[in-house]
């Protein structure tokens, strides 16, 4: 299961009211999806809710792909988010908490930590396969992300 699968609207019952449909807590499911990326609805949000809103969907949903919202865009814009906030040096209990203010979205810790200990097994696997098709460059490469993912 994909990280973004763990990715949860806060206050989705809140935001479901306000926008008068339900919507589910999946932020990446579909109808989340649609409903953001069409924006139908959402002058019915209070202002720091709408303003939360708005920067996920200019940060993650504009892409100019045929099938956006359901192109992976999203999903992979919001992984390279989220590595990004740990190549900062944050943990997971940071991570939620600065995904939480940002754009009104939560996870499980141990979900963000599962996801980046899977992150880091990927890179020592790739090292390895680098390492026996002697291409040091792309081991060394693997060595550096490994090593700034685990730190």
């Amino acid at each position: 299961m994909a990280i973004t699968d763990k990715i949860y609207v806060k206050n989705h019952r809140q935001l479901s009211s306000q926008l008068d449909t339900n919507i589910p807590k999946g932020a990446f499911k579909g109808a989340t999806l649609d409903i953001l990326f069409q924006g139908g609805g959402l002058e019915q949000l209070d202002d720091a809710t709408r303003d939360r809103v708005l920067e996920f969907a200019e940060d993650f949903l504009d892409c100019d792909c045929d099938n956006n919202p359901y192109c992976g865009c999203p999903e992979r814009k919001f992984i390279r988010y989220l590595l990004e906030l740990r190549a900062e040096g944050l943990g997971p209990d940071a991570i939620v908490d600065v995904m939480s203010d940002d754009y009104m979205l939560y996870a499980y810790p141990g979900d963000i930590l599962s996801f980046l200990d899977q992150g880091v097994r990927t890179l020592e696997a790739t090292e390895e396969l680098a390492k026996v098709d002697g291409n040091r460059e792309a081991q060394e490469a693997a060595r550096t992300a490994k090593r700034e993912l685990s730190r």
